[in-house]
């Protein structure tokens, strides 16, 4: 029986061991960490965000990176078929607010016991505490794998699902990279993505905790035209901007050449325009008239953005409110529709969700993870240069780009069985 191993127990490699599993050859995972699915365990707060219900032509759209690269992967196994393999799996799931699929439990060990499940259901055997050292091959060829304890194990293909570089705690260190460039493959730069953002000043700091919904952000480089809008919801913090308007927002941040001279905009109130939000100002006022300035923003803004919106318009706090002029009145509007922050930089990789970057899919066969430079050899998941939005879209990269790694290696195997016993006839 021919022999596929898979490096890696996350999201990717899991689902490409049962795909193999699935096509009738011997799977053997080999996984470093004490447990499978560390990285998943932890996804979207713990509850697991599976996938994305939307149109397939919206999963597209919501690639960042190499999204073309994706078409067969996605065509082969969509939201849908990730969706039906999980309830047949016995993890039933639930669809949420913007399309974003969970387990009915809230429970991601559920997704993770779905897996095993199918992987011992298929005869995949699994070895934990298990590193591998490198990738052994013989002319152009993938050969088996060299464990970090000296032992050689013998494959006649192997899946590289190690992962990338964010939250290393869960054993993403940069293993599979090192591998894959020992046998001639080329890493596009890496950068932390989906990931918050540092800004200039203290103020957002005074905000710490506060959550907005309904906004939306716009970036801005050097005053030229915007590369990236957006609208939901964000969170301040001690050192800038989080949540997942903001971790969206990250990975068109880090995909800028040059990150100098980038300007964050904030629409406080995009539901309405400078002469709506005017005009809702201005009977706020009138209503208000003998009322200090700071005792009238109640209706517009959470209590504790209050102070530093008053500090931002240079207006008095104390002034009564039908002593504020016209002009003092539209620039408080232009600066709720346009709050300016200026960003420094991003977190690191211990609090990026992923990692963007990763072995360039030019050496990568679209039609089936197999390396281009080295026969056998497949890859799947983070470990590529392929990335998404939140709300699912990067473990949909993961279970496709296993899906179709496992079932290639496979399908591959099973042919070259085949011609071997008819030039043997």
């Amino acid at each position: 029986m021919k022999r596929v191993i898979v490096i890696g127990g996350g999201a990717a490699g899991m689902m490409a061991a049962v795909a193999a599993a699935r096509q009738g050859v011997e799977v053997l995972l080999l996984e470093k960490n004490e447990k499978l699915g560390k990285k998943l365990f932890i996804t979207g707060k713990g509850r697991c965000n599976v996938t994305n219900a939307c149109e397939l032509e919206d999963l597209f759209g919501n690639i960042v990176t190499n999204r073309k690269f994706l078409y067969s992967a996605f065509y082969g196994f969509d939201n849908q078929a990730v969706m039906a393999f999980f309830e047949e799996a016995g993890c039933p799931l639930k669809i949420e607010r913007g399309e974003r699929v969970f387990p009915v439990s809230d429970h991601s060990s559920d997704v993770i016991a779905a897996l095993m499940r199918q992987m011992k259901k298929g005869g995949v055997r699994l070895r934990l505490d298990t590193r591998v050292k490198e990738l052994v091959c013989h002319q152009d060829r993938v050969t088996g794998v060299l464990l970090a304890d000296g032992k050689l194990e013998e494959a006649d293909a192997v899946i590289l699902a190690s992962g990338g570089l964010s939250y290393p705690l869960t054993g993403s260190d940069g293993d599979g990279y090192r591998m894959a460039v020992k046998v001639g493959h080329t890493l596009k730069d890496m950068l932390p993505a989906l990931v918050p953002l540092a800004v200039e000043g203290d103020w957002c700091k005074r905000l710490q905790g506060l959550a907005l919904k309904h906004v939306s952000v716009t970036l801005v480089q050097g005053g030229k035209k915007p590369f990236y809008q957006g609208f939901g919801e964000m969170l301040f913090t001690h050192f800038g901007v989080s949540g997942p308007l903001i971790l969206s927002a990250s990975s068109y941040y880090t995909a800028q050449k040059e990150r100098e001279d980038i300007v964050l905009h904030l629409d406080l109130k995009p539901a309405l325009t400078v002469q709506q939000l005017d005009k809702r100002l201005l009977r706020d006022f009138e209503e208000n008239k003998n009322k200090q300035f700071k005792n009238v923003l109640g209706g517009l803004f959470p209590a504790k953005l209050i102070p530093v919106m008053i500090e931002k318009s240079g207006i008095d706090a104390e002034k009564k409110v039908h002593e504020i002029t016209k002009e003092e009145r539209t620039a408080f509007v232009q600066l709720i529709k346009d709050l300016q922050l200026n960003i420094t930089g991003t977190r690191s990789y211990s609090e990026a969700v992923i990692t963007k970057g990763g072995i360039t899919t030019k050496e990568v066969n679209p039609s089936t993870m197999e390396s281009k430079k080295v026969g056998g050899l497949y890859f799947a998941g983070e470990i590529l240069d392929l990335d998404a939005l939140t709300g699912g879209f990067n473990l949909q990269i993961a279970w496709s780009t296993g899906w179709l790694a496992g079932q290639s290696a496979a399908e591959k195997l099973a042919s070259e069985n085949v011609e071997a016993k008819n030039s043997a006839t």
